[in-house]
């Protein structure tokens, strides 16, 4: 016998929350067979069984908050295939033997071969003493809620009844208590809303939304945040890409984005101004002399903000790579804890939704976010003329605390220049 546990889930995480039971009691598993799907602050993991067995018990249920080491089930060894073995009685799967008796190996059909006929009794001819298979769940939660468990139709493998099966009895599904009254409710019974009724509906938050939420407020709450604003023309960049974009796919199998460009300046700007890579532990300032940038995307679930490690030795194509390949395992889930932690700056773009301006909240403890926009041909005067250029607006948030003014002004600056004027840049490749 072996307990399934919560497992180490990473730097900082120490509880998640049970999504949905892949296995149910009574299922035999192998070693590696994925047994439940936690959903953690940051990504949702599946625990996978540690050796082959039967799930004898299944301790926490889908819906409850559990920590790392919490018991999740009791997984015990599997009886051995062999001709017999449709003639244990103790087996999971099936139906228990008329009590006082047992067959021998040769005399009995297998399970499937014992399922009533239509207008038979639903065990053995009615004898007593002989219940019906279930969970060892669906009997506390019977013996809890006074529900005669030989009354209730089971839906699990091969009819066994289920833990869903004895709640159904007791909210509105086919079932009998144990004192007799029926628990079954009548369809016409259940309030049906009507055509334009106000109607709510109460959501639970998953546990990304809720440290989402969390973080949010702890940012606003603990951080004397600032935000500054500025344009740039994005012209030269523009003009980039459309010369190079096709010769850029061809040898590096990705297209030439936009990111790689913000990511290269925003480098460019914390080497100049380094307190806005920087982070605050009690009365020091931690300047940190590499560049983690983190790249917001947006997911199903919310947020998610991986990081680029040692962004500033990255090429343009390792950057648009690596953000392709944030986003495309961000949908699906399938962003490592390692690749969601630390981070010493980030880069959010509302653009992509068609943000024209926002003001972009800090991913504490960093001290410096930089928001980007959607591009749009706008009027602005250039040389004593009016000109239509492709303009976006940029937002620095900052922590004001060690952070002044000037520098964040500053460093918004140095980030408009690189972006106008991107080619020692490239030379750099």
């Amino acid at each position: 016998m072996a307990n399934v546990v919560v497992p180490q889930l990473g730097e900082s995480v120490v509880e998640a929350r049970i999504v949905k039971w892949l296995k149910a009691e009574g299922d035999r598993v192998t070693t590696g067979d994925p047994l439940v799907e936690l959903e953690t602050e940051k990504i949702d993991v599946e625990v996978p069984a540690a050796r082959s067995g039967v799930i004898s018990r299944i301790e926490r249920q889908e819906g409850d908050t559990v920590k790392v080491g919490d018991t999740l089930a009791v997984l015990e060894d599997a009886p051995a295939p062999a001709e017999d073995d449709s003639a244990k009685d103790d087996t999971p799967e099936r139906v228990p033997a008329a009590a006082g008796k047992r067959d021998g190996p040769k005399a009995r059909e297998p399970a499937p071969a014992r399922r009533p006929a239509a207008g038979a009794p639903d065990v053995e001819e009615g004898r007593e003493g002989d219940p019906p298979a279930a969970t060892p769940t669906a009997r506390r939660v019977a013996t809890d809620r006074h529900v005669e468990i030989d009354r209730v139709t089971g839906s699990g493998t091969r009819g066994r009844v289920t833990k869903a099966d004895v709640e159904a009895a007791t909210t509105g599904g086919t079932g009998a208590r144990a004192d007799g009254r029926d628990t079954a409710k009548p369809a016409a019974a259940r309030p049906v809303p009507a055509a334009g009724d106000r109607t709510e509906e109460r959501v639970r938050m998953s546990m990304r939304r809720q440290t989402i939420a969390r973080r949010l407020v702890e940012a606003q709450r603990t951080a004397a945040m600032l935000t500054t604003f500025n344009e740039v023309d994005m012209s030269a960049v523009m003009r980039i890409r459309e010369q190079h974009k096709e010769a850029f796919k061809a040898r590096h199998g990705v297209g030439l984005g936009l990111t790689s460009f913000f990511v290269k300046a925003a480098v460019a700007a914390l080497r100049a101004f380094p307190r806005l890579n920087a982070e605050i532990q009690g009365d020091e300032m931690v300047l940190k002399r590499y560049h983690d940038i983190g790249i917001a995307v947006g997911a199903e679930g919310g947020l998610v903000v991986p990081v680029l490690r040692d962004a500033d030795r990255m090429s343009f194509a390792a950057i648009e790579q690596a953000t392709r390949d944030f986003a495309e395992r961000a949908g699906s889930g399938k962003l490592t804890l390692d690749e969601l932690t630390g981070g010493t700056f980030t880069i959010t773009n509302g653009g992509v939704y068609g943000s024209m301006m926002s003001t972009p909240i800090l991913n504490p403890p960093q001290v410096g976010i930089l928001g980007l926009h959607r591009i749009a041909d706008r009027p602005v005067a250039m040389d004593g003329q009016v000109v239509v250029r492709p303009m976006m607006y940029l937002a620095l948030s900052y922590d004001h605390r060690i952070v002044d003014g000037r520098e964040a002004v500053q460093f918004l600056v140095r980030v408009k220049e690189v972006v106008e004027d991107p080619w020692h840049l490239l030379l750099e490749e």
